[in-house]
């Protein structure tokens, strides 16, 4: 049976819970601003347990990246490091990102079923906001509330979030994840990533990385059979933005 460490308390705890309280009220109030969707049907097991990938599947390299919820260091390559490499190798067709949850306590699987939960159509997004407000949940003593809040804003509400934390099979199948990627990529820390079956080593960084990516010879230049960036680009000036790429703007904002 896996168990897990409780996550450890920063001495600025109190700290960061009044920054955490002033920030939901400002995030309520942002939120409340907006239109907000119907309640949303939680994801079955199968889909919520399906591989989750950024980018085009015939895409030449594979990036795969072992990340934990919880770990500050995945929550700054999500925020510093992947945008730039969505805009110059995912949505280039150059790229693909596969993220596999490797939670390293129990307030991590707990946010992964949550994540999941969401549907591939929302996956991200949801990953976007759990990172982004990392300290406002990670760190407090019961994190419930506060993903639960999380969860209403993004179109689950309270039925489905309690069914969708007692899910079991969910549970066990992201606990098996981990636990393969133990064993078949000796998985200790995280972020852990892989290009193309090698192990990355070297720094998170987006000069490093890109570096690194520069050295398996591409193109500098999209490829003219999947011109993603400049029909991406034309889209976001025509198209209005969705209930939940509102509600991220507002959270990126605050």
């Amino acid at each position: 049976m896996n168990t897990f460490p409780t996550p450890q308390i920063s001495v600025f705890r109190r700290s960061l819970a009044l920054v955490g309280l002033i920030t939901g009220v400002v995030v309520l109030t942002a939120l409340l601003a907006l239109p907000h969707p119907a309640m949303a049907v939680v994801s079955d097991p199968v889909e919520a347990l399906s591989e989750k990938v950024l980018g085009a599947e015939d895409a030449p390299i594979t990036i795969i990246e072992f990340a934990s919820l919880t770990c500050p260091h995945c929550a700054a390559f999500h925020a510093n490091v992947l945008p730039q490499l969505k805009s110059d190798y995912i949505e280039t067709g150059k790229a693909k990102l596969i993220y596999r949850d490797f939670p390293l306590d129990r307030y991590a699987l707990t946010a992964s079923k949550l994540a999941r939960c969401a549907g591939n159509d929302r996956y991200f997004a949801f990953l976007n906001i759990l990172f982004q407000k990392q300290p406002v949940w990670a760190l407090r003593d019961n994190p419930i509330p506060a993903l639960k809040r999380i969860a209403k804003f993004g179109g689950i509400d309270a039925a489905d979030f309690k069914q969708c934390l007692n899910n079991k099979v969910l549970e066990e199948g992201i606990l098996d994840m981990r636990l393969q990627a133990e064993r078949k990529y000796e998985i200790s820390e995280t972020p852990t990533i892989y290009i193309n079956g090698e192990r990355y080593e070297g720094k998170h960084s987006f000069e490093a990385l890109n570096a690194a990516l520069q050295e398996l010879g591409l193109e500098t230049g999209p490829p003219a059979t999947a011109p993603m960036a400049a029909a991406d680009e034309s889209s976001s000036e025509t198209e209005p933005q969705s209930w939940f790429d509102r509600i991220i703007n507002a959270i990126r904002n605050l």
